[in-house]
């Protein structure tokens, strides 16, 4: 949800858009207060090419962060390269309301509520607004408007294209934020994301004119996220019941109304204009919306108006960067600048009418293999599932087990948690911070620890090309009544990576999530597990698109924490984690199960003709 210090705005390179004939040579810069139906003005930056033989349509961004445009009043076109398009639009940047220079208040990802309650406002009136304010005022509009955005403004995007202006043509909600309870920013399966939830709402809500740095005493933040104990220190050491969010974080640890009306599954139901989704397969902060949200507009997709693009991403890489490699993962090829051509055919075609209009389904790169692909439909239908189990002796095998009785058990401690990275953990938008790149990590950091277990095939015989959604089903018990079980599936590079001997023994992890035993039953409704019962936990992966080379090995890998970017689970059912006081941490004997009876594996969607 974070704002992208990349050039969110660039439509595609200067160098390749001096061919065409209309080329713009200077963009005026214009600040208005637009008002909205309420009476509220938002502060609305324009940039209108001076020398345009034709109209143009508008392309905009709304965003709670800040306009990235800066103070002159005219700009060349290349001062501005990895900003503006030399093909020409009318593009429009605007602070929403409550931040920055615009008028009102905000708080984080209100629902859309001017359907159901007749004369209210919210993102999409505003957007409505907007675009109806721009057509009437700004000279020289072909009469269309596009919007879009990453993070924050991709989940704006989608809102605003809910019940839109006439003259909203085309939008494309990227790494947008989605269902906040059940996979994306502050929890995942009912699990709390403690360092980011804590410091992205007291940055976007302590000061509304500006983004404020919550004021750690040391670097390494691991030690001082322990010791904070019981999450409701934090309000009374430190927040004092003024960050909104943190509050509804306190007040709703379950998948309430509250989390449910505020999910765009309840407000946004069919693609009622054209709409590109894209995210990345190694977003740190919203995995799951654009999977999300793709699969849910398109059951309703009557009109061939949805499509999805998924790359070998973190948070927004692809809207400024090369993208060619994340971390010590390289993808061989310019992986940002193919996207941004594909944007760029894709708003020409949807609000100046060029080209044929002739979009994939899917487009999703395939790591491993390193090359785009293109499919119908997402996921791909002819994909084979195969079940890769947990095997005795720490081994993983598509063969299911046969023992009546085969566990591996673990202590879990939550004076021990198990970090989600190397330390040091760095604040998460601090000075050096490594959280961009960190769900790409060589996981040989945890394996050796105790109270991880790690079940790991032989080397592969030929290529094993996994497409789709992954689904993790663990047999597990807990000696306590709460638990939490994060589970990976990694790819492990040869012992000696030919290819790249630094590489040599890698632990990529290709996928991996947490799931919250208490919601083992239901978000809604969360109830204490029975200590050591044989329990299976589903756990939704997500989806990828990755070829395991042959030689490399697949493994399957749990734990109990994910410090701290997960909060600890005090391993006793409380009613309300964020009350739990410090007595309630206790430890736990943790088992695997991988029996006959209760055999624990990974849904792998295999594409045997890849």
């Amino acid at each position: 949800m974070k704002k992208i210090l990349l050039c969110l705005l660039c439509v595609v390179s200067f160098t390749a858009l001096k061919a065409q004939d209309d080329s713009i040579r200077f963009y005026k810069k214009t600040s208005v207060m637009i008002p909205m139906r309420d009476g509220v003005k938002l502060f609305t930056v324009i940039l209108s090419p001076m020398d345009s033989k034709k109209p143009l349509p508008f392309l905009m961004q709304r965003t709670p962060y800040g306009i990235p445009v800066g103070n002159d009043t005219v700009y060349k076109t290349e001062s501005l390269r990895n900003i503006l398009a030399d093909g020409g639009y009318i593009f429009v940047y605007q602070d929403i309301r409550g931040k920055y220079k615009s008028e009102g208040s905000m708080q984080i990802h209100q629902p859309l509520i001017h359907a159901t309650k007749k004369g209210t406002i919210d993102e999409s009136t505003d957007t409505w607004d907007t675009v109806d304010w721009l057509l009437k005022n700004v000279a020289n509009n072909n009469g269309k408007a596009g919007i879009y955005g990453i993070s924050y403004p991709g989940w704006l995007a989608l809102a605003g294209s809910v019940d839109p202006h006439p003259a909203l043509k085309a939008a494309s909600e990227q790494a947008c934020m989605a269902d906040l309870f059940l996979g994306d920013d502050f929890h995942h399966n009912g699990a709390f994301r403690l360092s980011y939830g804590m410091e992205y709402s007291y940055e976007i809500e302590f000061d509304k004119t500006t983004d404020s740095d919550f004021p750690f005493p040391q670097y390494d933040l691991f030690d001082w996220y322990l010791k904070l104990g019981s999450l409701k220190n934090v309000n009374e050491k430190y927040f004092h019941n003024k960050i909104p969010t943190w509050n509804n974080f306190v007040a709703h640890p379950a998948y309430d109304a509250f989390w449910q009306t505020n999910s765009p599954l309840s407000y946004v139901h069919a693609p009622q204009i054209p709409q590109l989704h894209v995210g990345g397969y190694y977003d740190q902060e919203d995995i799951n919306g654009p999977q999300l949200m793709y699969g849910h507009m398109e059951k309703k997709d009557s009109f061939n108006r949805n499509f999805i693009v998924l790359g070998p991403w973190n948070h927004g890489q692809w809207g400024g960067g090369r993208g060619d490699s994340l971390g010590k993962i390289s993808f061989e090829r310019k992986t940002g600048i193919d996207f941004r051509a594909l944007q760029k055919k894709w708003f020409d075609y949807w609000l100046k009418s060029m080209g044929d209009g002739k979009f994939d389904e899917a487009t999703c790169f395939q790591t491993g293999s390193n090359q785009w692909k293109t499919y119908t439909s997402w996921p791909p239908k002819n994909a084979v599932i195969k079940k890769l189990y947990a095997a005795s002796n720490n081994k993983a095998s598509f063969t299911k087990p046969t023992a009546a009785v085969a566990f591996e058990s673990y202590v879990s401690d939550p004076a021990k948690p198990v970090p989600y990275r190397t330390l040091p953990i760095e604040a998460t938008y601090g000075e050096g911070s490594r959280w961009r790149p960190w769900q790409v990590e060589d996981q040989r950091f945890v394996s050796n620890r105790t109270d991880v277990l790690s079940f790991v095939m032989d080397s592969l015989t030929s290529d094993v090309t996994v497409t789709g959604n992954i689904i993790a089903h663990l047999f597990a018990a807990t000696s306590g009544t709460d638990a939490d079980w994060i589970v990976k599936l990694i790819d492990v590079y040869p012992a000696f990576d030919t290819k790249s001997l630094s590489m040599s023994g890698y632990q990529l992890p290709v996928a991996m999530e947490i799931f919250r035993g208490r919601f083992q039953k239901s978000f809604s409704n969360p109830q204490p597990l029975v200590a050591n019962k044989p329990t299976e936990f589903t756990i939704d992966l997500h989806s990828i698109n990755h070829t395991f080379k042959k030689g490399h090995h697949l493994m399957i890998q749990v734990q109990s924490s994910w410090f701290p970017v997960i909060d600890r689970n005090p391993q006793k059912f409380v009613p309300n984690i964020f009350e739990a006081n410090e007595s309630d941490y206790i430890k736990a004997t943790q088992r695997v199960y991988f029996s006959a009876q209760y055999p624990t594996y990974i849904e792998l969607p295999v594409m045997e003709n890849n």
